[in-house]
């Protein structure tokens, strides 16, 4: 029997709002102290598109996270959701999955870590005994003036939490999944124009499209579809935590529709993505982004 949402859109106003002057001192940042608050709630959900699917997020308790997993519950999916120590936002993320009539595994974890991200697959299986859907979102951004300030510290953990977890997790997850599931990777609209600040993080996306593409093509065969989302500039926690008060004030005004998008305006692509509307589609990537033209 297909579920009933009961998800409300309590934030619309937010899509209009520009974000206030504001800095959070860690990443990926914490949802519940950002003003205003990002809008996650499903605009209007097409009940049963994936009903009786499991889904495991990584990075799910807060931003495009949290807004794809209520998206996911709202047409039918159990959740999977891995976070690292974002606990207030991972609970209340799991309060609006549940309220929406879903159900939702939390798992705290550091997916930069091999044995994490094992944890996380093999808590999905004992809890559902399969996986439907991968969605490998999680990461991180330290911005830098210059190459030769990116320390040896900093490399290494944005491209661990970046592009080797989605090795990880997706190399974890196979063994479990048969044919027609689906595989989503969350890139960025840097990994095609770049980013003269954001050089390794932008690295790690482009390596997520070549991922992206290679994954598709090896699993063809097996009929697992494997395609990407490029997010432009999204209003997610990692903008606070990664840019000072003047940056946040300014951010996402230079794209063409003049304004950072919302959670919710990026999790309709993953929906479309996990489910048979796309089933002639892999090695794919959509382009939420607020207008860029890109040519990728």
């Amino acid at each position: 029997m297909k579920r009933e949402s009961n998800l409300k859109a309590t934030k619309k106003s937010a899509k209009k709002t520009a974000p206030k002057a504001q800095k959070q001192k860690d990443q990926p940042g914490d949802e519940y102290k950002m003003n205003p608050q990002p809008d996650s709630t499903p605009d209007d959900p097409r009940v049963g598109r994936l009903e009786g699917k499991v889904a495991v997020i990584s990075g799910g308790d807060s931003g495009i996270g949290r807004a794809v997993a209520l998206a996911f519950v709202a047409e039918g999916a159990s959740v999977v959701l891995a976070y690292y120590d974002e606990k207030k936002d991972a609970r209340e993320t799991k309060e609006l999955v549940e309220k929406a009539g879903g159900e939702c595994l939390l798992i705290s974890a550091d997916v930069s870590k091999v044995k994490a991200c094992e944890k996380i697959i093999s808590n999905a299986i004992d809890k559902f005994k399969k996986i439907d859907i991968l969605i490998n979102n999680a990461a991180v951004q330290y911005p830098q003036k210059a190459l030769t300030d990116i320390t040896d510290e900093q490399l290494e953990k944005t491209f661990k939490t970046n592009i080797l977890s989605y090795f990880y997790l997706t190399r974890a997850a196979l063994p479990y999944m048969k044919k027609g599931v689906s595989i989503i990777n969350t890139t960025s609209v840097t990994a095609y124009r770049g980013s003269g600040h954001l050089i390794d993080y932008a690295s790690t996306k482009g390596a997520i499209v070549g991922f992206t593409r290679s994954l598709a093509t090896n699993l063809a065969k097996k009929g697992i579809r494997v395609n990407g989302v490029a997010p432009g500039p999204i209003w997610t926690p990692l903008i606070p935590s990664s840019f000072d008060k003047k940056q946040v004030a300014e951010f996402g005004k230079d794209v063409p529709l003049g304004r950072p998008g919302q959670p919710n305006e990026v999790a309709p692509s993953y929906v479309f993505l996990a489910s048979d509307d796309a089933s002639y589609m892999t090695g794919q990537i959509i382009h939420p982004n607020g207008g860029e033209i890109i040519n990728g």
